[in-house]
């Protein structure tokens, strides 16, 4: 069967709260993010399931499909405070493709085990032939822990 999901951990020295904080903010994932793509992000801080924000994109370095700059509405798919927090994305002229990312967050003795997840398994069988999924690699995602540890971390 083929590969669907991407999961990676890192253990962060910062307390849940603290890393929770970071990923409720828009900007936080623009701060965050090791692709490029994110360039800014305007919208209130989510605080549950539902809750929206606008992240203004440029795909240019991925350097895969000439998308240009374009924007994308981030919606609060799962939401639990200081443990939870996932989402998928639309834009104007799509609808969500279903693809969904997220964040599981779990006390530990150096702080919290962060577990970042990107899941395409739920696309439709009209995007699995393109070649555009994973949009993001495992990769990626790891080096977006490593980018999170040093926003939050106090040393």
């Amino acid at each position: 069967m083929p590969v669907e999901r991407f999961e990676v951990q890192r253990e962060i020295a910062a307390p849940p709260s603290t890393v929770f904080s970071l990923l409720c903010e828009p900007a936080g994932h623009v701060a965050i993010d090791s692709s490029g793509m994110l360039q800014s992000a305007e919208g209130d801080p989510v605080r549950r399931t539902g809750d929206t924000f606008i992240v203004h994109m440029d795909r240019e370095s991925l350097n895969d499909f000439p998308l240009g700059k374009y924007d994308v509405t981030v919606l609060i798919t799962d939401f639990e405070q200081d443990a939870l927090i996932e989402w998928m994305v639309a834009g104007e002229n799509f609808p969500s493709i279903k693809h969904i990312y997220g964040y599981r967050l779990e006390p530990s003795e150096t702080g919290t085990l962060v577990t970042s997840y990107y899941d395409w398994s739920q696309i439709s069988e009209k995007w699995r032939g393109k070649g555009v999924f994973p949009v993001i690699p495992e990769a990626g995602l790891r080096a977006t822990l490593g980018i999170l540890a040093r926003n939050v971390e106090r040393h």
